[in-house]
């Protein structure tokens, strides 16, 4: 087993009893049948290249190692690192473990293709995906557990309270699936939300072809910083000219009263290029 730190798998000490940490979001899966629900969700053949993130004391790691895949896990917590290593992943041969932060690693360093199997800590579940997102070209396939409110928020449509930039972003660049929901009773510590598993396979060409992929970034994000704002004032807040804004939704015959959460993916599709011929 390769890792990124010091004292190495032949030399650590013994483990420790490890508390899960606040400030890192820890709960950690104790339940064998989700374990291997969430390994199946991934389709796993042996010799797949898995990436996985937040392993915690590696519990979901001993289901896909027992998968004869090759596994990578980035952990931020020296303490659960060199848990690990006591225990026998230091024999493991199929296992690199890294100390590193998932928010700021290189994922360029992994070798491609690979698949993404992670009980995601929840208090940076949504950076995390947008930045899982910069290297989707990459990915087959990412089975995370997540928050549910957060998989309902990825999963959610048009005009329904969930409904936001997640949303638009993730469906915009993947085909995404609750696969199924999982009991607060199957951490420890218990969380005082419920969890969901989801299913994510990116395409290798966005749903919709836009003229400008940046531009239409941009505009959905702004769309929704001020959830209650008609779309016109949001993105005018937002740094867009209001004459330009209401010129692109004339093309489109659209109301210049509506809200960014009422617009679908496809209206944000037709807006981000208006504005585009538009100049913008």
């Amino acid at each position: 087993m390769s890792q990124a730190m010091n004292p190495p798998p032949e030399t650590a000490g013994p483990a420790k009893r490890i508390h899960a940490k606040k400030k890192w979001g820890q709960h950690f899966l104790t339940d064998a049948n989700i374990a291997n629900k969430i390994v199946n969700c991934a389709s796993i053949q042996p010799g797949d290249r898995i990436l996985e993130i937040g392993p915690g004391k590696g519990f979901l790691t001993q289901h896909l190692l027992a998968r004869k895949t090759q596994v990578t896990a980035i952990e931020i917590d020296r303490d659960l690192v060199q848990t690990m290593q006591c225990k026998r992943f230091r024999y493991e041969e199929n296992l690199t473990l890294i100390q590193e932060d998932a928010l700021r690693y290189d994922y360029q360093r992994l070798h491609a293709p690979y698949k993404i199997v992670a009980n995601l800590p929840y208090n940076i579940s949504t950076p995390l995906l947008f930045r899982l997102l910069e290297e989707k070209m990459r990915i087959r396939q990412m089975v995370l557990m997540l928050q549910k409110e957060v998989a309902e928020r990825i999963t959610a449509s048009a005009g329904t309270k969930s409904y936001g930039a997640l949303s638009v972003i993730l469906q915009f660049f993947t085909d995404v699936k609750i696969a199924f929901s999982v009991s607060p009773h199957c951490f420890h510590p218990k969380p005082k939300v419920a969890s969901a598993v989801i299913s994510i396979h990116p395409f290798q060409k966005p749903r919709i072809a836009v003229r400008d992929e940046s531009l239409f970034l941009k505009i959905v994000k702004g769309a929704f910083l001020y959830r209650r704002k008609q779309l016109v004032n949001a993105l005018v807040c937002a740094g867009y000219p209001e004459t330009t804004l209401r010129s692109a939704l004339q093309r489109m015959d659209c109301d210049p009263a509506r809200r960014g959460e009422t617009f679908t993916l496809s209206e944000f599709a037709l807006l981000s290029d208006a504005l585009h011929d538009l100049g913008i």
